[in-house]
């Protein structure tokens, strides 16, 4: 009798296992970070001078793309990001501003999904912390149901901006879940965007995987830093672009991450360091741009350790890329100091009530009441200054490619692609040199959660996936040959294979293509097109397919591309 009900315990004990074990979720957790406006070589593991042992740690223990790219600007990219569509078809054809049709309407399709709304219904919780920037930036009075703020668009816990800029210090658009919020005294937007993010994790306390999209305004203009940070880097940069260029290059290549054969890229119309003027002001726009960054991975480190004191961090799948390569728009580099709404005088500036909202990008003053600034000359990184970093800063970012944020040459579209996950990558510190593309990203996190991407979603048709899953590459398996497609303001571009197509647009000249062997030339050096003319022609009518599927407008005309 006894061995009877020792024996009925063993069967019930297998089967509860079993049951226990059939339903535990094994799938990874995900985090996607995405920094702004920063150019391929800036972090350490790329090449970069900025100290990033963060990141450098994650490349260290897993992989890195040499190879990969996004859409050259901020919001496209982000669609493209979110969707695994390319940003046309998700409704962000330009910028979020509405421009008479769904492709270039500036709001995120109802025809597309994002990788929060599939995850979600595949089982994880969803959380996002930072720049969400693909959806007009519109009071409530006039949005009151924010149909695609992030909590509509999948998210459970949202916490960042609307609007794609503003101040580090008082950011305009700033939100938890579906309400404006206004900053502490003590506001950083790049700590509250990494400590909101180690909240979300410290606090999910469920059975279920998460997934979250972390992604930074660093280094994005305004030059805004914490004094300490600031410090680190004071007058690490006084020997000039040209020779953190020159260092870079000589990095990269020692890295394994170019090629020796790839030259150099001409710097346009910047000036050697030795015939600048104003050297300690331009010196001090790359420490406040350094300093941005280094804080940016601080506190990615903050969020890797409370994976690692929960003891999820081996199961966790962590990707960090960026959003377009480095800014040469010189924001606030006017000839004299002056406000930044000429319609306000400095007399009439008066603080901000400590519950007020911030609603302009720039703001008119500071909390304190100080008129903020911009000029060549102001000291950068406090609450009171607005300004970019300059041209031959995002020139020396880029290094070695040609071009910047907004153009799609390589200066422009490359990012770093850093993949981390211990417990899916057995080989780690090594090279991935496939082509790949930011709308990849959806197709890889739902391979690795094991989820479908949907047909339909909410009673909309939903547009068919176009990336691929990075997935075989963590297996150091090749992927499969295909084309990559890039349109922005006019500038276009193919990638097939090794050789690029690609023209710059002005409304002063017609197109000219121009022919790159990626293999031999990344840095666009050496143009192929009047050698190679029927490769041009056979690039140049696959980018004209994409293109009317996808919904391109020609830039000229404005009319869509037939």
């Amino acid at each position: 009798m006894k061995n009877y009900y020792f024996i009925i315990f063993l069967l019930l004990f297998s089967c509860n296992k079993e049951h226990k074990e059939k339903h535990e979720d094994t799938r990874p957790n995900i985090i996607l970070i995405m920094s702004d406006d920063m150019g391929y070589s800036d972090i350490g593991c790329y090449g970069g001078v900025i100290n990033t042992p963060v990141l450098d740690g994650l490349a260290e223990n897993g992989l890195r793309y040499t190879q990969f790219y996004n859409t050259a600007r901020c919001c496209p990219s982000r669609a493209a990001l979110l969707t695994g569509v390319y940003q046309h078809q998700a409704g962000i054809g330009h910028m979020v501003n509405t421009s008479g049709n769904d492709i270039y309407g500036g709001d995120l399709s109802k025809n597309a999904v994002t990788i929060a709304e599939v995850l979600k219904e595949s089982g994880y919780s969803t959380y996002m912390s930072g720049k969400w920037h693909v959806t007009p930036y519109i009071t409530d009075e006039t949005n009151p149901t924010k149909e695609n703020w992030p909590v509509q668009r999948g998210f459970d816990k949202f916490f960042g901006t609307i609007h794609g800029a503003g101040s580090f210090y008082d950011p305009n658009s700033l939100a938890r879940d579906n309400e404006f919020t206004v900053p502490s005294e003590d506001f950083y937007y790049t700590d509250a965007i990494s400590d909101n993010a180690v909240t979300f994790i410290k606090n999910h306390n469920t059975d279920k995987p998460f997934f979250l999209y972390l992604p930074y305004t660093a280094a994005h203009w305004p030059m805004h830093a914490k004094p300490e940070d600031i410090e680190k880097y004071k007058g690490k940069f006084d020997a000039g672009w040209d020779a953190m260029r020159e260092e870079k290059y000589s990095k990269m290549i020692e890295l394994g991450l170019i090629k020796p054969e790839w030259k150099l890229s001409d710097k346009d119309d910047i000036l050697n360091w030795q015939e600048a003027e104003q050297k300690e002001w331009y010196s001090s726009l790359m420490e406040v741009y350094a300093a941005m960054v280094d804080n940016m991975d601080q506190g990615i480190g903050r969020v890797m350790g409370i994976l690692g004191d929960k003891g999820i961090k081996n199961n966790t799948l962590v990707f960090f890329l960026q959003d377009n390569g480095g800014c040469a728009e010189e924001f606030g580099f006017r000839q004299a100091i002056e406000p930044n709404h000429k319609d306000v005088s400095m007399n009439e500036l008066k603080p901000m009530g400590k519950d007020e909202l911030q609603t302009n990008m720039v703001p008119r003053y500071t909390r304190d009441g100080k008129p903020v600034l911009s000029g060549i000359g102001l000291e950068p990184g406090g609450a009171n200054t607005y300004l970019g970093y300059g041209k031959p800063w995002a020139n020396a970012s880029n290094t070695p490619f040609r071009m910047y944020k907004h153009w799609v040459h390589e200066g422009g579209i490359a990012t770093p692609l850093i993949v981390h996950w211990p417990d899916g990558i057995a080989t780690k510190n090594e090279f991935r040199n496939d082509p790949g593309h930011l709308i990849d990203i959806m197709a890889t996190c739902l391979d690795v959660a094991d989820a479908d991407y949907p047909k339909t979603y909410k009673e909309h048709t939903i547009t068919p996936i176009e990336g691929i899953s990075l997935k075989p590459t963590f297996e150091n398996k090749s992927l499969e040959e295909r084309a990559i497609f890039w349109e922005h303001e006019g500038h276009k571009a193919v990638r097939f294979g090794n050789l690029k197509l690609v023209s710059k647009w002005s409304e002063k000249a017609e197109y000219t293509w121009e022919l790159y062997d990626m293999n031999t030339d990344r840095s666009e050096t050496n143009d192929l097109s009047k050698e190679m003319p029927t490769k041009v022609k056979e690039l140049e009518s696959k980018w004209m397919a994409w293109a009317k599927k996808a919904g391109v407008r020609n830039w000229d005309t404005k009319e869509l591309v037939q």
